[in-house]
């Protein structure tokens, strides 16, 4: 095995489980994030030394990640072919599990760049210009893109969120949710 290849593999072995996390996140389906993680691998060994060359050999990963994602979104094959699953929910006490299934609803929804970009900014924690980095784009996009996605999201939980109109009983899930939520 050359150095360039044993090098890659320990890069590999050490950081496979956050891109399968992060592909996971994107695909809503294990299957699916395990083919993105292993198309994401392929184009890595490929270009290994732009790779390890970089500033940060995990944004490049991550960018690589988040482009094949988005690629095969817009592919034929990936309209055609709708993989059905999900993941499985975490355990959590006291979680309301209806809201956070139509969270995940509303999100799988969204437009493939969309969808990158809030999970980029909100789940990778990534300010506007690593997000503008890792996709590809101008920060004012980025900003358009999570402000879209976010009113998006907002309109798909609105009659669930809100069944008593505005001001009513019906409280707002996405925050009951995050609160909720296991730290």
């Amino acid at each position: 095995m050359s150095a360039r290849d044993a090098e890659y593999t320990e890069y590999v072995a050490a950081r496979l489980s956050s891109l399968r996390r992060l592909a996971a996140v994107l695909c809503d389906d294990w299957q699916r994030a395990d083919d993105l993680v292993q198309a994401t691998l392929t184009k890595l060994y490929v270009h290994w030394g732009r790779a390890r060359e970089a500033r940060h050999a995990d944004a490049y990963a991550r960018a690589v990640l988040v482009r094949e994602f988005i690629h095969e979104r817009r592919s034929n094959w990936a309209r055609r072919v709708t993989l059905r699953g999900g993941l499985p929910d975490a355990p959590a006490a006291a979680m309301d599990h209806d809201a956070v299934l139509d969270v995940r609803a509303a999100v799988a929804a969204l437009p493939a760049r969309q969808r990158a970009t809030l999970v980029l900014r909100f789940y990778c924690d990534l300010s506007v210009d690593q997000a503008a980095e890792v996709l590809g784009c101008s920060p004012g996009t980025v900003k358009s893109q999570t402000a879209k996605a976010l009113e998006a999201v907002r309109r798909a939980l609105a009659p669930a969120a809100n069944p008593a109109g505005p001001g009513g009983a019906g409280g707002d899930r996405i925050t009951r949710a995050r609160q909720e939520r296991p730290a």
